[in-house]
């Protein structure tokens, strides 16, 4: 319930009341916190493991995010910033608690905050004083959803599984690089030399986030899950004789203690504490 009250209800509220009184220049390099926000939550609440290769990676990200937004000036501070503030600290706290339940199915979470999410906003609206849509901007705004927030979404659930918050978090940032470099494929816009070094600084700061390398002596406790999985070194379990062994494949197994070192990330196995 946590993360869809915080990501699918305050945060879209919040963002609204605040995009009311705030103008779209400010409101698009504001929502750069979201990224800050998941990435300090995630290392000084979620006891994620952040080291200063990854905090400079996340900046550079960061950085060339707030290029792209920059439009040459700021809007007046007003109550509408400290609002959008809030909807990125909200989003910020879903992505953490959204990581913590990253084992469901990503369809079957997916699918249970949107429904749910819209369905409060939609009351809210109404209540506001919105009337219905014309069925064919309706229609054109739900395929725009399901593409942009449910499919994206799904995919989100998936880096949150497998890299972590903070990481999948500061990687999300790069969505308005991937957006300023589709625009100048599909509609013809003019690379600029802002989108060259905002390229250039996300290059780079996921360089030194893929290119990390942690390492230390960790305890696996006692687990029993379902996810899709091989049969790696976290996964030794047998099977009967009619079941995949090599193959991709999902089924509720166990995890039975276990002490090792090796490279990892904050993955699905990984979520041990760090000092």
């Amino acid at each position: 319930m946590g993360t869809i009250l915080f990501g699918g209800v305050t945060g879209p509220v919040l963002l609204l009341l605040g995009l009311t009184t705030t103008d779209g220049a400010s409101a698009s390099m504001l929502l750069n916190l979201e990224a800050v926000f998941t990435l300090l939550l995630a290392w000084f609440v979620f006891s994620e493991h952040v080291d200063k290769r990854l905090i400079m990676g996340a900046f550079a990200i960061v950085a060339g995010a707030v290029l792209l937004s920059w439009q040459g000036r700021l809007g007046k501070a007003g109550l509408g910033v400290g609002l959008i503030a809030l909807a990125c600290l909200a989003w910020g706290i879903d992505n953490n608690l959204t990581r913590k339940i990253s084992a469901v199915a990503p369809f079957v979470l997916a699918s249970i905050k949107g429904q749910v999410a819209g369905s409060v906003n939609a009351v809210l609206a109404f209540i506001m004083g919105s009337d219905v849509p014309d069925i064919i901007p309706f229609a054109g705004a739900m395929v725009l959803g399901f593409v942009s927030y449910g499919f994206g979404l799904v995919l989100f659930i998936l880096a949150l599984r497998h890299l972590g918050t903070a990481r999948t978090g500061a990687y999300y940032g790069t969505a308005l690089f991937i957006g300023a470099l589709a625009a100048t494929v599909i509609f013809g816009d003019t690379i600029t030399p802002i989108l060259v070094i905002a390229g250039v600084l996300m290059a780079f700061g996921t360089w030194l986030h893929l290119s990390e390398r942690h390492a230390h002596d960790h305890q696996h406790d006692l687990l029993d899950h379902t996810h899709r999985h091989i049969h790696d070194e976290h996964h030794q379990h047998l099977h009967g004789t009619d079941d995949p062994k090599e193959e991709s494949h999902s089924h509720a197994h166990p995890h039975l203690p276990l002490k090792h070192v090796h490279a990892h990330w904050p993955d699905i196995h990984h979520r041990h504490r760090h000092n």
